[in-house]
């Protein structure tokens, strides 16, 4: 049984809110990097591995991983991150940042179902409420879908994308309160590392010069600092609840698409994102009156 999660502080949701304003802006980097999602997510993972084992290194933490069940939920984490990483690269590639990050953003949706039955805790009739609120967003967001188009390809990829990063933020809850967040995002960056490493035998090393910058703020600020920062509010939140929370991600990363590379999304998506956001605020001030 996984013990009792601590009530959260206004400090823990500004660290939360930080994190998810930082993890959007993977919409736009990963859609506008001049790169094959392979090759942007190599040298997302060695940027941000190289960043992290740093600041772990400065910060005096242990790598050490103890043998058994914790070490075989940090390697199956890492592999679930690298299929994330991928369907959801190819789902911004096929798609827009709009159709590709409020398809991903059905994984709270996907937790509020995994997290009972993996972490062993009672259903709450409120998330799955809240889920559905974000579920009819995603809908009102997504275009008309054509089973021939990109769009439905890359709103597949998204989905699938969802359930592989819900499964394992689901596993990682438990491993935060004995390992740092750090430490575990730093494994992972290296087990993303080697199952992305076989795409160096098909596209070009070297990155364009154009490139450069979107990957250095793809390394490290949407993922060496929103990772970690989202995965250790798991110490005070349920998955579920900082799942649900971070739906306003996908209405940060619209807004950035929106505003630096004009890409401005349909009324009927505004409506849907207006389902994704009441989610958010209910779950707020039901923790806040808890």
């Amino acid at each position: 049984m996984n013990p009792p999660t601590p009530a959260p502080t206004l400090r823990n949701f500004i660290e939360l809110n930080l994190a998810v304003l930082f993890l959007s802006t993977s919409g736009v980097l990963g859609r506008f990097i001049p790169l094959s999602p392979e090759m942007a997510i190599w040298w997302r993972a060695l940027l941000g591995g190289v960043l992290l084992g740093l600041f772990c290194w400065y910060k005096g933490y242990s790598f050490r991983i103890a043998k058994g069940r914790p070490l075989a939920i940090t390697l199956i984490s890492g592999l679930l991150m690298a299929a994330h990483w991928l369907l959801y690269f190819y789902a911004l590639k096929l798609s827009s940042v709009a159709v590709a990050m409020l398809a991903v953003f059905t994984y709270p949706a996907m937790t509020t179902l995994i997290e009972p039955v993996v972490l062993r805790t009672r259903f709450e009739l409120r998330h799955l409420l809240l889920a559905g609120l974000v579920l009819i967003g995603v809908y009102l967001l997504a275009p008309e879908l054509s089973l021939s188009s990109d769009i439905t390809t890359g709103l597949l990829c998204g989905l699938a994308s969802a359930f592989f990063y819900a499964l394992r933020n689901v596993l990682l809850k438990t491993q935060v309160d004995s390992v740092s967040g750090s430490v575990l995002m730093f494994f992972q960056m290296a087990i993303v590392l080697v199952v992305v490493s076989p795409a160096l035998a098909f596209f070009p090393f070297v990155p364009p010069s154009e490139a450069v910058p979107y990957l250095l703020l793809l390394g490290l600020i949407t993922t060496a600092l929103g990772q970690t920062m989202f995965l250790m509010s798991f110490r005070h939140f349920s998955v579920t609840t900082a799942s649900i929370l971070g739906c306003i991600n996908p209405v940060f990363g619209i807004s950035f698409a929106a505003i630096i590379f004009n890409e401005f999304p349909p009324l009927m998506s505004l409506l849907g994102g207006a389902f994704i956001l009441l989610a958010v605020v209910i779950e707020a001030l039901w923790l806040k009156r808890g």
